[in-house]
């Protein structure tokens, strides 16, 4: 009995510290699974974008000049 009350702190530090390494344990594993499944979902927030939100985009970076924005912008609609 004496080696339980020393493993278990008599019952009061012991079971707090015991408390805070499993808060601490299961708080480490939501944040893990929260970064890992939220950087799939980030990569695939580009999949989401239109045809014409992606044009508008290529014309604000310069990849495209305003005649050929508004021509592939007519295609589009």
């Amino acid at each position: 009995m004496p080696y339980m009350m020393y493993w278990w702190g008599g019952g009061g530090p012991g079971f707090l510290w015991m408390a805070i390494w499993w808060l601490v344990v299961i708080g480490g594993a939501v944040l893990l699974i929260r970064w890992a499944f939220g950087t799939r979902m980030a990569g695939n927030a580009a999949h989401n974008e239109s045809p014409l939100d992606i044009l508008k985009k290529r014309y604000a970076h310069g990849e495209i000049n305003k005649e050929e924005f508004e021509q592939k912008k007519q295609d589009l609609l």
